[in-house]
């Protein structure tokens, strides 16, 4: 994401920093396109259910591919500051348009209350509605989209408090050890498990990514030797373990079966990072412009995905269970596009206007 990976590109152009963080971010969109609560979908027949499985598994490697993206960047960067006043240029960049789109969010999940309120009860909302107002608030910056910005940020303040020792391989296993807490926490649910309110779980990709930046041809020249094909291998071996992990936890009762920090999960992020770095031939992502439209596209998919979509597609809100295999697959499809063609022209729009910082512009 632009404000999320520094502007390290203006000194030094890392071409695959765009392509993968386009294909991560079109990965985001597409698995909250995709994504329904079991009274809306819940497909019962083999086929239907191993195809979403693995479709979703497939476009789980998003969130860890962007901080090992941000990690890369973040290594450009700093060694020129002091921490504190890093973190301050960095919160100062990222948290003004974050703030603004998740209480905008707030706002249009208010304004449907309202409407719901004149139609069905007389104008009268709910007793203690302040109450619903902060459950809103809770569900926004805890189970949505919008949880990216206090944990990236968390993350960083934690390798800067660390940045004396931040090429120690013992401060990577320390973080390390922190994830792996979080991995068998899905299953023993010790704490909430879901990978939203993991604060510590992420940091060690921030880290990963600062060593990726520091070995870097180190790392081209290992991946010029081995083959492409063995990359294709791995990352179908760890898609087939995640899906099979995403099978047993749903049969267990996991609160987050699809979550990312799940064992499979994450070396299946790792191979397809690989793989991706391997590839690199992805020119014509290009014109989708992911280093100016990234961060834009982040903050306003999800209000289209809860707002928009159910007003489009008015007669599924309850459910597609009763659409045909096929059906279903195009409905999914044509949710992700409308949402990102949506989220891509408005936030090119908003980009040639004096409001442009409000996709993390200027």
């Amino acid at each position: 994401m632009q404000n999320l990976t520094d502007r390290a590109l203006s000194k030094k152009n890392y071409d695959f920093i765009d392509i993968i963080r386009c294909l991560a971010m079109m990965s985001i969109v597409m698995e909250h396109s995709f994504s329904f609560n079991s009274m809306q979908y819940n497909p019962t027949d083999r086929l239907s259910v191993l195809t979403f499985t693995t479709v979703i598994q497939f476009i789980k490697f998003g969130t860890i591919a962007f901080f090992l993206l941000s990690g890369f960047l973040i290594s450009e960067k700093i060694n020129e500051y002091p921490p504190f006043q890093y973190l301050k240029k960095r919160t100062h960049n990222t948290t003004g348009p974050w703030i603004f789109w998740s209480l905008f969010f707030c706002f249009t999940m208010i304004l449907n209350d309202i409407v719901c309120a004149r139609q069905f009860n007389h104008g009268n909302f709910q007793p203690h509605y302040g109450l619903t107002i902060l459950n809103y608030l809770k569900i926004i910056y805890l189970y949505t989209s919008y949880w990216f910005i206090p944990n990236f940020l968390i993350c960083i303040a934690v390798l800067l408090i660390f940045k004396r020792w931040i090429y120690s391989y013992w401060l990577g296993a320390g973080l390390m050890i922190c994830t792996a807490i979080y991995m068998v926490n899905i299953y023993n649910e010790w704490v909430e498990p879901r990978h939203s309110t993991a604060i510590l779980g992420f940091v060690f990709f921030l880290w990963l990514g600062v060593q990726f930046n520091r070995h870097l041809d180190s790392i081209e020249k290992w991946l010029d030797k081995t083959p492409t094909s063995l990359w294709v291998v791995l990352t179908a071996l760890t898609l087939a373990m995640g899906v099979a992990e995403i099978t047993l936890l749903k049969y267990i009762h996991s609160v987050d079966p699809y979550n990312s920090l799940r064992p499979s999960n994450v070396l299946y992020s790792l191979c397809f990072f690989f793989l991706l770095l391997k590839i690199k031939n992805f020119t014509f992502l290009n014109y989708l412009k992911p280093r100016e439209t990234t961060y834009g596209i982040y903050l306003v998919h999800y209000i289209l995905v809860y707002s928009l979509l159910p007003v489009i597609f008015p007669w599924l809100r309850l459910g597609i269970n009763q659409l045909s295999y096929v059906q279903v697959w195009c409905y999914m499809i044509s949710r992700f596009i409308i949402v990102y063609a949506i989220s891509f022209t408005l936030v090119i729009f908003i980009s040639k206007t004096k409001a442009k910082w409000l996709v993390g512009r200027g």
